[in-house]
């Protein structure tokens, strides 16, 4: 709160889930939301497949930096948490779709009427979760048809916010527009979504 008890536009006692692999997440895309949300105050929690470092990419080509994860997507849940990110990355966002846990952890966001993030290949989630379907969504263009055939209307702009469905869907493009991704997650977070 401001001093005139105001809300100061904070997110403190927000928590947010990001969700990964070891390796192939591109850098700015894993890197930025959490640089972002924490300076705003929420606590964010990365979860990925191993406790191991996660290995990123940068443009899917070169090495980037490494990020330590807190926690596996075994043993995440979405209790505690106010919103899911799910960042891109060709090979992360490949391995994440077809894995188990993270599957149930986009779904168990959702049924509880949480943000649900996506970002450039990120969305391959939404496909697979059965997320996208009778969404407005975005992605990286590449991906357009894998979300028309999933049922979800992808138009092109930087940042996409549906809010007609069960849960907040967030979604963007690619690299370039990571801080309007990032803002619209923060934006979501201070109307409190949801799911609260």
């Amino acid at each position: 709160m401001s001093p005139d008890g105001k809300p100061d536009g904070r997110l403190d006692g927000r928590n947010v889930l990001v969700l990964t692999t070891n390796y192939g997440t591109e850098q700015v895309e894993l890197e930025k939301p959490i640089a972002v949300l924490r300076e705003a105050g929420a606590r964010v929690t990365v979860a990925a497949q191993k406790d191991e470092p996660v290995h990123t990419l940068v443009s899917d080509r070169r090495p980037g930096s490494e990020v330590a994860p807190d926690t596996t997507l075994a043993t995440a849940t979405a209790d505690g948490f106010d919103a899911v990110v799910v960042p891109g990355g060709t090979v992360n966002a490949d391995r994440l779709r077809t894995d188990d846990e993270a599957l149930r952890l986009v779904s168990a966001f959702a049924d509880a009427g949480k943000p649900v993030a996506a970002v450039c290949h990120g969305p391959w989630l939404l496909v697979d979760s059965g997320l996208a379907r009778d969404r407005e969504l975005t992605s990286y263009p590449s991906l357009r048809a894998d979300l028309e055939n999933a049922g979800g209307t992808w138009v092109d702009r930087e940042v996409v916010v549906d809010t007609s469905g069960r849960h907040p869907l967030i979604t963007s493009r690619r690299p370039d527009d990571i801080d309007a991704f990032a803002a619209a997650i923060v934006d979501a977070l201070h109307g409190g979504g949801n799911g609260g």
